[in-house]
């Protein structure tokens, strides 16, 4: 599973990056980058307000 996130929907507001325990997200200039560290946890995809993250299977 890998944290998919949805370029057109994002705000990057970085909430996100905030709250991963990991630290597998962060915030570039206009997208988020995700790397191996990702535990799937879905933390990120429960508080992005604009739902734009989801956790693929």
């Amino acid at each position: 599973m890998a944290v998919i996130v949805d370029r057109f929907k994002c705000g990057y507001c970085g909430a996100c990056v905030s709250v991963c325990p990991t630290g597998a997200l962060e915030l570039m200039e206009t997208w988020i980058e995700v790397d191996n560290s990702c535990n799937n946890c879905r933390i990120c995809v429960k508080i992005c307000p604009v739902g734009a993250l989801e956790v693929s299977k």
